[in-house]
């Protein structure tokens, strides 16, 4: 559609090739989960994990940074998170680290035109002395589309009142945000460049789940299929489907975060075995305030849940060799997951949470 607008506005070079999927012996594992385009939380936990300097450049060496996808929506600065991991991901490669920056389903559903959680700050953002102009073009040639070919009902008035609706749907750095996402675009393709899942040792990391009707596939499979799919190529035949949106899909799967465990035990247990892991980490699900483990620390879930009118705790997962640990408020805890050291945990979360408010709907159980 208006593919016209997409040229003018990006240059379309060859599709890059398949991300790769796996790492062994990495020694430090930094864990963000979900930003919504929350640029101050990031950058603090970046600075908090020491991964950048004062002038914003990587000095976390060789140390991994996994950022479990939906980087966009919500909040005004997507486009200062995605500058930022664009510039750090290079600088980490010559210093022997890595930055991967995963696909989630608020990527997706920004490449497909799905804008509905986008806020206006972030149309904003893209807006220049142009974007009426192009603007204007993209007005005529949904005109033109619309005449070529009628809708079922018959074509709308093309009055006064039928552009002002347009133009609210569609307000300046609308059209230009809309390249920028497509598969051509320059953070659409920049985001077919990366993965869906990643494993890095003992542990695989996604931004939603499996679910059990994924699991006859293995990662590189699904990976390739959600990244085909970005770029509007077909499924391969007896791969994944509808991998984007299945909600039992990688992007998607809430069931590891949500479901009882007595109910899902069986599941994770499965899902280590076939890919050989210890663990999961995912983002998507906000279920605690805190980066948190269930299943005995089969699964970690890293994406927090902030109440209205608490302060976040910006809190994030470091993985060392074995040992974990969450930062929450700037303080670093030991990440029990099971019995009583996962009771222990708790409780210093708790007691930092009180630290900064009394109100009891800050602290999530």
């Amino acid at each position: 559609m208006i593919k016209f607008l997409l040229v003018a506005l990006w240059i379309c070079i060859a599709a890059p090739a398949q991300a790769q999927t796996a790492w062994d012996h990495v020694a430090r594992v930094v864990v963000i989960g979900d930003l919504h385009g929350d640029y101050g939380k990031f950058h603090d936990q970046l600075n908090q994990a020491g991964l950048i300097d004062a002038r914003d450049k990587w000095s976390g060496g060789k140390t991994h940074l996994v950022q479990l996808g939906d980087v966009p929506d919500r909040a005004p600065d997507t486009r200062k998170i995605l500058d930022l991991l664009i510039k750090l991901e290079p600088q980490a490669r010559r210093a022997g680290g890595y930055v991967h920056a995963l696909i989630g389903n608020h990527e997706a559903m920004n490449m497909e035109g799905d804008f509905r959680y986008t806020t206006p700050a972030e149309f904003a953002a893209f807006a220049d002395k142009d974007s009426a102009r192009l603007r204007d073009a993209y007005y005529a040639a949904t005109v033109a589309a619309l005449k070529a070919k009628p809708p079922a009902g018959g074509l709308p008035v093309f009055d006064d009142a039928y552009r002002a609706k347009f133009d609210a749907a569609h307000p300046l750095g609308w059209v230009e945000h809309w390249a920028a996402w497509s598969a051509q675009g320059i953070y659409g393709r920049w985001v077919t460049t990366h993965s869906a899942i990643i494993r890095i040792d003992d542990t695989l990391y996604m931004h939603g789940g499996i679910g059990p009707e994924f699991l006859p596939f293995d990662v590189a499979a699904m990976d390739t299929a959600v990244v085909a799919a970005l770029r509007h190529q077909p499924e391969v035949a007896g791969g994944p489907h509808d991998i984007l949106w299945n909600p039992q899909g990688p992007l998607w799967y809430r069931g590891l975060a949500m479901n009882e465990e007595a109910a899902e035990s069986a599941h994770v247990a499965a899902a280590l075995a076939r890919y050989g892991v210890r663990r999961i980490v995912v983002g998507h699900t906000k279920r605690y305030s805190m980066v948190n483990s269930r299943f005995d620390g089969a699964v970690i879930l890293t994406d927090i849940a902030v109440p209205g009118g608490c302060v976040d705790p910006h809190g994030f997962l470091i993985k060392e060799g074995d040992v974990l640990t969450a930062v929450h408020r700037g303080q670093r805890l030991p990440l029990g997951v099971a019995g009583e050291a996962h009771a222990a945990y708790l409780a210093k979360i708790a007691a930092l949470d009180r630290a900064v408010t009394p109100d009891p709907r800050c602290t999530i159980s």
